[in-house]
């Protein structure tokens, strides 16, 4: 019911891209990882080109069994666990995302996770940058949005997009992270990550609001 129902969303709406081929930008990265803020992640399987693979990390809570069920109807494969975005293990699957993450960029798929801190909306964990610097995939920063939509109180702001509007794509240049990155340099990417994240999310917000220059 989630799968048809952001199908009706797009399909009733003017889909708007910046730029208006995503994929231009990595045209030199037939892998890569796209990353956006937790709770603006629902439309974004409609950018995909048909046959790329993209595994999308979903959490292993019960919540999480929902989103993926949705996320292989819209034709994503699914990696379950924690992204472990503090850069170290965890109890609850961290290794073992990451790890499976890792692998499947080794094997030439594109994956896709949140940038935040586990309940810490829009601030950026480490783990995702260890990811990139691991894997020697580039980061990509996007935001699908929509207008209307509704902005919930939530710790992750998330977006329930409605259709009838406008769907709003926004990417942001790749971010590279050097494999022998030191703790500054590490620390730097982070806060990277975090700047153009929030850059993408208020420039796709702006353009589906009509008040973007």
């Amino acid at each position: 019911m989630l799968a048809a129902y952001l199908k009706f969303v797009y399909r009733t709406s003017r889909y708007i891209s910046e730029p208006a081929d995503p994929y231009t930008l990595v045209v030199d990265h037939p892998a890569f990882i796209i990353t956006f803020w937790h709770g603006q992640h629902f439309m974004v399987p409609f950018v995909r080109r048909p046959g790329h693979d993209i595994r999308v990390l979903i959490s292993r809570h019960r919540d999480g069994e929902i989103n993926a069920i949705a996320a292989r109807k819209l034709g994503l494969g699914v990696i379950r666990g924690s992204g472990d975005h503090r850069g170290r293990g965890t109890m609850k699957g961290g290794t073992t995302g990451f790890m499976a993450m890792l692998a499947a960029l080794r094997e030439g798929a594109t994956v896709s996770m949140t940038a935040d801190v586990p309940k810490v909306g829009r601030v950026a964990g480490l783990g995702i940058v260890q990811l990139a610097r691991l894997s020697g995939k580039v980061l990509v920063p996007v935001c699908f949005t929509t207008r209307p939509r509704i902005d919930l109180d939530s710790w992750d702001r998330a977006t329930v997009p409605l259709p009838f509007g406008r769907c709003v794509f926004v990417a942001g240049e790749p971010i590279s992270v050097p494999e022998d990155a030191d703790a500054d340099l590490l620390a730097d990417k982070r806060r990277e990550v975090e700047d153009r994240l929030n850059a993408v999310t208020a420039r796709a917000r702006a353009l589906a609001d009509g008040k973007a220059a």
